[in-house]
């Protein structure tokens, strides 16, 4: 699970924030979809699929760049509006939440704790798959990248998140699969997972300073001790 000790999780847990992409949903199946689409209008061939997987927790540039880097980044930043444009065509239609995230969401409400996304993902993108996936209504906060001036690793959204769900900081998680999601949780004061089955950025989550990190949102119902959800 791990190769260090995991620190003790707080006592009188309140809630879980989570990152969107990468931790909660496996979106990169639509991130490369629409690249494809715009390498074919382009007239250039698509990079391999695993590569761009890796980036996209990074956003639209970092996957623009992996088809378009010899352009340079003047012309590559002239193809984020379309990009954007082609990939919320197809958002949702591959995405879907990582195995075992439904029912470790529904451990975490049965328990009677609330639980939050904050993401760098610009709002307009992230309102309207949040909603796709049907989490608009169970969703206690959603903080995107452009809710305020700053994004993780800055602290900010991730206590902006803790104030909307009504969340103690001392006594919730952030839980994140980019070093920026431990070092925003982690000065925000939150107990910080990192996870091993979202995209990692090419980086080991084990370097992060994370408190724990896992490798199935199993354990992670197993680390809060939630019980299983009865018919």
């Amino acid at each position: 699970m791990t190769r260090a000790a995991m620190k003790p999780v707080p006592e009188n847990i309140q809630g879980v924030l989570f990152d969107l992409d990468g931790t909660l949903l496996d979106s990169a199946p639509d991130l490369y979809a629409a690249l494809v689409e715009q390498c074919a209008e382009e007239g250039v061939s698509p990079p391999p699929y695993a590569p761009v997987r890796e980036v996209v927790s990074r956003g639209a540039r970092a996957v623009l760049r992996c088809a378009f880097a010899e352009r340079g980044e003047s012309a590559l930043e002239g193809l984020v509006p379309r990009y954007l444009e082609l990939y919320q065509r197809v958002m949702g239609q591959q995405t879907h939440p990582f195995d075992g995230i439904d029912d470790l969401l529904e451990r975490i409400e049965a328990q009677g704790w609330r639980w939050g996304i904050v993401t760098n993902k610009a709002a307009f993108l992230t309102d309207d798959l949040v909603s796709r996936i049907g989490w608009a209504a169970r969703a206690s906060a959603v903080v995107s990248g452009d809710t305020l001036p700053v994004k993780k690793p800055d602290p900010a959204p991730v206590l902006l998140a803790c104030e909307l769900a009504r969340l103690d900081p001392a006594h919730s998680l952030f839980v994140g699969d980019d070093r920026r999601d431990i070092q925003a949780g982690a000065a925000a004061g939150l107990y910080t997972v990192a996870v091993s089955w979202g995209y990692l950025d090419g980086g080991d989550p084990h370097e992060w300073g994370a408190d724990a990190v896992l490798d199935t949102p199993a354990q992670l119902a197993a680390l809060l001790r939630l019980q299983p959800v009865t018919a």
